[in-house]
């Protein structure tokens, strides 16, 4: 990352801390009087003059994090604009033929919904890294991210330009924690992923999930904590019971004799399916284990037999 010399203009500079980006520093904005009358001040640099572009001109950022807008929200905007008009210009960068968005897409699209066929608009002059920060950041100020949006925008910034997490979290104004917590939920179940997605879990939520290491222990306190409407500090002790027990099966099976593991293998075998014994051999209880819908039939087919012998 060196020789990067300036933050991204003054706006941005608490948001980039020490990180050393090269941006064109942002300029004081135009006067009202300055834009209506651009002859005036001939030395009014060009990324500060508003021009209207031809929104057909304009295609969507290829680093926007955002995956999904919500058609509500724009159809509001977009009746805000057919009223007021777009009062905040969005941030454009040539795009060789045309350009592309930097900021402000949820305008741009409202704008085209609304019928404008021009957008005003201010030019800037940013690198791709620029602009992938700047996509995020964007939309982090306005907490509009979920938790795997996020994680795969900083995933993407991470292997595509060789930032470390320090360099990502400097940059973004987040600790370090805070991204290796957002990048650990890549690696979550699928199931966990889409509640993440959907917002009905949080980054929290998340982190307590992680204490258990067991998926289908973290897929089953998922859908208690979603459908029981359970906060981050209830999941958390949930998450700390579930790993003690976890820890005490454990200590239970490094201490099992090796004659009550040779017939739980020779049981195994013979069934087909994965059976724990959980005791001293005086007393305890048999697990019958399975992973997926087909599992659970072959251990009911199993105990219909077993109880028709018995007849």
């Amino acid at each position: 990352m060196a020789g990067r010399k300036q933050a991204l203009g003054r706006g941005l500079d608490a948001l980039f801390g020490d990180i050393e980006i090269k941006v064109p520093t942002v300029r004081d904005p135009v006067s009202v009087d300055d834009i209506m009358n651009p002859g005036k001040n001939a030395d009014i640099p060009s990324e500060n003059v508003i021009q209207y572009i031809d929104i057909d001109e304009i295609k969507p950022n290829s680093m926007q994090p955002r995956q999904s807008f919500n058609p509500e929200l724009i159809d509001e905007l977009a009746s805000s604009i057919e009223a007021y008009g777009v009062i905040q210009p969005i941030i454009l960068r040539n795009a060789g033929v045309g350009y592309e968005l930097i900021a402000g897409e949820r305008r741009w699209r409202a704008a085209r919904k609304a019928g404008l066929k021009t957008v005003p608009a201010l030019i800037r002059e940013v690198t791709n890294e620029e602009n992938a920060l700047i996509a995020i950041i964007e939309n982090m100020q306005r907490e509009d991210l979920n938790t795997m949006e996020e994680a795969t925008a900083f995933r993407t910034i991470i292997d595509k330009y060789g930032m470390t997490q320090e360099e990502l979290a400097k940059a973004i104004g987040k600790s370090r924690p805070h991204i290796a917590n957002t990048l650990r939920v890549l690696v979550m179940p699928e199931e966990i992923r889409d509640l993440l997605r959907s917002g009905a879990l949080t980054l929290g939520h998340a982190n307590a999930l992680g204490a258990v290491s067991d998926e289908e222990q973290q897929i089953l306190l998922a859908a208690k904590i979603t459908r029981d409407g359970l906060s981050v500090r209830e999941a958390e002790r949930l998450a700390s019971v579930l790993s003690e027990k976890k820890s005490r099966r454990k200590k239970v099976q490094n201490q099992k004799t090796s004659e009550i593991k040779s017939v739980e293998q020779e049981l195994t075998s013979a069934t087909g399916i994965r059976i724990v014994i959980n005791g001293d051999g005086e007393k305890g209880s048999v697990e019958l284990k399975y992973f997926d819908r087909q599992g659970l039939e072959e251990i009911i087919d199993l105990l219909r037999k077993a109880r028709e012998n018995v007849k």
